[in-house]
């Protein structure tokens, strides 16, 4: 389906423009895992070069909020309460995935939630500062030497990966640890909106005469 903003068509699933709809490019993979994405509004009006929905969209098991302070919203205090639940940030006492296997160190028989924030890091600073609940939850990280491949969007150090690129490592090391069995065509095609949204904008940079490029006026 589709939408309607003022005078552009846009794609009700992934956000974008009806023109750079990435729907078909999506592969839906099922983890026992739940992936919860916590957007930050700021990212939600960057959503043509933004990954979260990608992300989102691509995790059946998966839910998406967008806000700053998520302290008395009352869905993410029901998964807490019902999942052993980890937010991925990196910290000197957080669980390092490609280290330890997570269902080793659980203290209850719960389901497994990751949390994960969409963000900028001084924005997601801004979100932990608020969020009271998140701040009692169980750090989550992991090592890589991977560099991202987000070419048309500059990391503020090389080692920093976009929010779908973070996601498909966790799943890679969940699948490593038994913990989750994700085929790999579902790890495989996992980014591939990411590489179609990529190779669109390029190809805007790459041709400034297309349609939909749009110019100020001086």
């Amino acid at each position: 389906m589709k939408t309607y903003y003022g005078d552009r068509q846009k794609c009700y699933k992934c956000y974008r423009p009806q023109s750079s709809c990435m729907c078909e490019y999506i592969q839906s993979v099922r983890t026992e895992t739940k992936f919860v994405l916590l957007m930050h509004p700021k990212e939600f009006k960057k959503v043509k070069n933004n990954t979260g929905f990608f992300t989102h969209l691509s995790l059946s098991n998966s839910e998406i909020f967008i806000g700053i302070d998520f302290s008395d919203n009352a869905r993410i205090n029901e998964i807490i309460a019902s999942y052993e639940s980890y937010i991925l940030f990196p910290s000197l006492n957080a669980l390092n995935l490609s280290e330890e296997n997570p269902l080793l160190s659980s203290r209850e028989q719960k389901p497994m939630a990751i949390f994960i924030i969409d963000s900028t890091w001084s924005c997601t600073k801004k979100i932990f500062t608020l969020s009271e609940n998140l701040q009692k939850l169980k750090h989550m990280s992991f090592t890589t030497t991977q560099t991202s491949q987000y070419q048309i969007k500059e990391q503020p150090k090389g080692n920093y990966l976009s929010t779908i690129e973070s996601t498909l490592v966790v799943l890679k090391l969940l699948n490593e640890w038994r913990v989750e069995d994700v085929d790999e065509e579902g790890l495989n095609g996992f980014l591939n909106p990411f590489f179609k949204m990529i190779e669109y904008q390029r190809n805007l940079i790459e041709n400034p005469l297309s349609n939909a490029v749009r110019f100020k006026r001086r």
